[in-house]
């Protein structure tokens, strides 16, 4: 009878590896799951990137359909945060790359919330503080972003960030030591 019982419970939620080699296998259930995981942490990459906010929802869409089209070269991690999020970065590469996306290219950096400011003062001097901000985020080459949104902002390690860009460590770390050089030169020295 508890034999039974066990067999009817649901077992463990499966890995992003096993999702995505059922997403290889031609099984598109397992895509919704992997959206539901990881759409946000797209979405915030897609965002600081500099997408236009009205085109960030079709660049999150055509990441989980690249996921679809590359499930089959996944690598196997338990994770697969890291590959998807190379793989809105990719996404974002080919969205500048089209003319009518290039034309109408703003950066667009969504600082999170913080504790609402209670004086008129506090409150213009965040918001100088987030202009400031965005600013030199918006100077950075897109390679140095790219590195910095994913390594500080989204936490991934130097390594996954390699593999997700396709580069050396080395580079990762070269591009995130001149991008917070650059940031902090723009936003500290301008004060």
């Amino acid at each position: 009878m508890i034999a039974e019982a066990e067999a009817r419970m649901p077992s463990a939620e499966p890995s992003d590896a096993e999702l995505v080699e059922r997403v290889a296998r031609g099984d598109l259930g397992p895509l919704g799951t992997l959206f539901d995981r990881h759409h946000l942490a797209v979405r915030r990459v897609v965002a600081r990137l500099g997408v236009q906010p009205s085109d960030v929802d079709d660049v999150v869409q055509a990441t989980f359909l690249d996921v679809l089209r590359a499930a089959d070269r996944y690598d196997g991690r338990a994770s697969a945060k890291a590959w998807i999020l190379g793989l809105a970065v990719m996404q974002v590469r080919r969205s500048r790359r089209s003319i009518a996306r290039l034309a109408a290219r703003a950066a667009a950096w969504a600082l999170e919330p913080r504790r609402a400011p209670t004086t008129p003062e506090e409150h213009a001097t965040v918001s100088e503080e987030a202009r400031r901000a965005a600013r030199a985020l918006e100077a950075l080459s897109e390679k140095k972003r790219e590195v910095l949104v994913l390594v500080t902002i989204e936490g991934l390690s130097g390594e996954e960030v390699a593999t997700s860009l396709g580069i050396p460590v080395a580079t990762v770390w070269t591009r995130l030591h001149h991008a917070r050089r650059e940031l902090s030169e723009a936003v500290f020295e301008s004060e």
